[in-house]
C-alpha cells in the first residue's frame, strides 16, 4: 500500500499540475488504507500543497508565472475555499461524485467547443485589478475546491481561459500559483479539525512533488495543444469514474468471469 501512494502520488502531481482530478487518483488510495472519507480528503490536502509549491516554482523558473494575477485571483479563491472546507467536515460522498461528475461532463462540452479560445486564450481580457465578474466566479471556484479538492483544478483552467483570458499554459501556471494558496487554507480547516493523518499525507507527498515537477516542464515545453489534450484525457476519465461506469464493467467481468 506504500508503494502504491507513492504511486498514485506520482500521477496525482503529473495530472494535477497539467489539467486536474488528480485527487481522483489518490482519495481512493487513501480510502483503501482505511481513512474515512473526510479524513481521507484532509490529509491529500498535504500532498497537494507540496506538489503545488514544486509546480509553482517550475513555472517560475520557465518565467510563466503571472504573480500579481494569480495572487489577486487568490483573494475571492480563498474566502471561497474556507466555506467549502467547512461545508466538507460532514461529507456525504455519493451526493459529492454525482455533483463533481455532472460537472465534468459540461467542463467536457465547453472544452471541446470553440478550441482556439483554449489554445489561445484572450489577452486582452488579462488586467491587473479583479472585476466583479472574477470575485464572483473565483469565489465559487474557492467554495468547490474547500469542499473537495478533485476536480479543483479543471474548474480553475475554465475560470481563468474563459474569464480572465488566460491560455491554456499561463493558466496552469496560475491555477497552480491558487491551488497553493487555496489548498494552504483548506489544510489548516481539517488540521484544526483532526481530519488530517500528517504520516500518511506525507506519503503520497513522495509521489505528488516530482510528479509536478514533471508536468510543469511538459506544459511549458509542449505547448496549448498538449495540455489540451491532457485536459480532455482526464475530464472523459473522471466523469466515467464519477458516474460509476468503470465499476460497472468490473462488476459485469467478474460476473462474466
Amino acid at each position: 500500500m506504500y508503494l502504491a501512494g507513492i504511486a498514485a502520488g506520482f500521477i496525482c502531481g503529473w495530472v494535477n499540475t497539467l489539467a486536474g482530478s488528480g485527487s481522483l487518483v489518490t482519495l481512493p488510495v487513501l480510502l483503501a488504507m482505511g481513512l474515512p472519507a473526510n479524513v481521507a480528503n484532509g490529509t491529500n490536502r498535504i500532498a497537494i500543497v507540496l506538489q503545488n509549491i514544486i509546480g509553482t516554482s517550475s513555472f517560475q523558473h520557465k518565467r510563466m508565472l503571472d504573480w500579481r494575477g494569480g495572487i489577486l485571483l487568490s483573494i475571492p479563491t480563498l474566502l471561497g475555499s474556507l466555506v467549502g472546507a467547512h461545508i466538507a467536515l460532514n461529507l456525504d460522498e455519493p451526493t459529492m461524485r454525482r455533483t463533481i461528475g455532472a460537472l465534468m461532463v459540461i467542463m467536457l462540452i465547453t472544452v471541446l467547443i470553440n478550441p482556439q479560445r483554449w489554445l489561445q486564450g484572450r489577452p486582452d481580457k488579462v488586467h491587473h485589478h479583479l472585476t466583479w465578474w472574477e470575485v464572483i466566479l473565483f469565489f465559487g471556484i474557492g467554495i468547490y475546491g474547500g469542499f473537495i479538492q478533485a476536480g479543483i483544478g479543471i474548474f480553475l483552467l475554465a475560470g481563468l481561459v474563459l474569464g480572465a483570458g488566460y491560455d491554456l499554459v499561463r493558466g496552469n501556471a496560475v491555477k497552480v500559483l491558487i491551488i497553493l494558496a487555496q489548498s494552504i487554507v483548506a489544510l489548516l480547516v481539517f488540521g484544526l479539525n483532526g481530519q488530517v493523518v500528517w504520516e500518511i499525507g506525507a506519503l503520497i507527498a513522495l509521489g505528488t512533488m516530482p510528479g509536478a515537477w514533471v508536468a510543469a516542464h511538459m506544459a511549458a515545453e509542449r505547448g496549448a495543444v498538449f495540455v489540451r489534450g491532457v485536459l480532455i484525457a482526464v475530464v472523459v476519465v473522471s466523469s466515467l469514474d464519477l458516474f460509476g461506469v468503470f465499476q460497472l464493467v468490473a462488476n459485469l467481468a467478474s460476473h462474466v468471469l
